[in-house]
């Protein structure tokens, strides 16, 4: 982490578990201090910031008050980021901020979860190692790489189609079912014992052919996770640190679960950082991952991880771990609403913390509603 917790102000605040987090049992005082301190649920590694942060000048251009429509109502910013309980929105509109505030206690120094939003972190990380050499092709089998997984569901699955999550193999995503695979993962990672996830993972069965299924895995992350050490023979955390934090120009340390002490990073959640440096990785994104006027991603790698894919035939609104929305728009998306949003036509990063009571499907007010609205506001 980047302070201690003496020096970090909420560091000693009191916490819930992460099975309340998962099961959406935590009144809103605890569960707020429990998402700004995630690093003390389990065993973490620090991804290390740089010595020059990347600027964010404040914009001549300020977002003011609008309404916009969603869900049958009427709606403006402060009923947004009240009814949401959104904990912290940053707006960079051609690169300068146009708006910035905290809330629930919250500030520029504060960390907070990533939830899922880390999975296109991860993903991210990929093409990293491929432009550096460590991973031949998207199309190359994963078991090239990871080979624990021959004779497994995963033999056959390629690179490719584990970042679209289309390896064809079975996954029950429902967090707040204690019997599902997602919950059998969290229980894994709650034993701390090393290489239980991957384990899980191989044990799992086939549903579908590769490639012919698109299906939600946050398990599969943890697997994007092993292949990006397995390839580099770097700690995830510390390539993503060496590759982006440092040379982009985040400007605090974060932190990054572990399955085991000194073990592997959970791919699939446990980042915390500030709101600005999730912001500045949408910014990367935003600028083609482009350090210094050269790309650390393989040519056309945003287009193609942000291009929406045919899977069985289908549309999938899903590309190599990003969502998918509308204007050419794309996101990382974590539970409880975590965003960081990019709108390459508007030149538009919007990073979002929120604090919602439950996983999924308690906000009041349609996300991609506001983004868009927020993007038709500066324009």
């Amino acid at each position: 982490m980047a302070e201690s917790s003496d020096a970090y102000r909420h560091g000693e605040e009191p916490i819930g578990t992460i099975r309340q987090v998962y099961d959406g049992q935590l009144f809103p005082d605890l569960q707020v201090n429990t998402f700004r301190n995630i690093d003390r649920l389990f065993a973490t590694r620090t991804v290390k910031a740089g010595s020059v942060p990347y600027p964010l000048p404040e914009g001549d251009r300020r977002l003011e008050n609008f309404q916009f429509e969603s869900r049958g109502n009427t709606y403006d910013l402060y009923d947004f980021m009240a009814l949401n309980r959104v904990a912290g929105l940053l707006v960079i509109k051609d690169g300068a901020i146009a708006f910035e505030r905290y809330a629930l206690g919250n500030d520029e120094h504060t960390r907070w979860m990533s939830m899922s939003v880390v999975k296109s972190i991860a993903a991210t990380l990929v093409g990293v190692a491929i432009k550096d050499g460590h991973i031949n092709s998207l199309d190359d089998p994963l078991t090239r790489y990871l080979p624990q997984f021959a004779g497994s569901a995963y033999d056959g699955v390629t690179i490719r189609q584990l970042l679209q999550m289309a390896s064809g193999v079975a996954w029950n995503e429902t967090y707040t079912d204690p019997a599902s695979d997602r919950r059998a993962m969290l229980e894994a990672q709650i034993a701390q014992q090393p290489g239980a996830i991957l384990e899980l993972m191989a044990g799992l069965e086939r549903a579908a052919a590769p490639g012919t299924r698109w299906n939600y895995s946050t398990g599969e992350t943890s697997v994007v996770g092993a292949l990006v050490n397995a390839a580099t023979g770097e700690h995830v955390a510390d390539y993503l640190s060496r590759k982006i934090w440092q040379p982009f120009g985040m400007e605090t340390d974060a932190s990054w679960w572990l399955d085991a002490p000194d073990g592997q990073e959970i791919g699939g959640s446990g980042l915390s950082a500030t709101l600005r440096d999730y912001a500045r990785f949408g910014l990367f994104m935003l600028n083609n991952g482009e350090l210094d006027g050269e790309s650390i991603l393989p040519p056309g790698w945003v287009q193609e991880a942000t291009a929406w894919p045919t899977i069985g035939g289908e549309l999938v609104d899903y590309g190599y771990m990003w969502w998918l929305l509308d204007e050419g728009a794309y996101a990382a998306i974590g539970i409880f609403g975590q965003f960081v949003y990019v709108h390459p036509d508007d030149d538009l990063v919007i990073a979002m913390w929120s604090a919602q009571p439950k996983p999924v499907g308690k906000d009041a007010v349609d996300e991609y509603l506001f983004f868009n609205a927020v993007a038709a506001a500066l324009r």
